[in-house]
């Protein structure tokens, strides 16, 4: 594994990053990396089939049905 080593840390930085790794009970050594991590690796991106599964149920189909109205007559969705 590399060693990376920080210098000229604004005192500001430093001190949000010790109080962050305090509320995720680790070390500001841990914090450092794991922001890291969560920056610079890509996360895995989900299929179409697994968005669509997370979606959640809102309705019948007969709900989302294309309403033909040349006239202005249906009701209004949004207003």
């Amino acid at each position: 594994m590399a060693n990376l080593v920080v210098r000229n840390v604004d005192d500001r930085i430093a001190q949000a990053l010790k109080e962050r790794a305090a509320r995720h009970n680790r070390s500001a050594e841990a914090e450092h990396r794991a922001i890291l991590e969560q920056a610079l690796v890509k996360t895995r991106r989900k299929s179409l089939a697994e968005v669509l599964a997370s979606m959640p149920d809102l309705g019948r189909d007969e709900d989302f049905d294309r309403v033909d109205d040349k006239y202005g007559n249906a009701p209004r969705v949004f207003d």
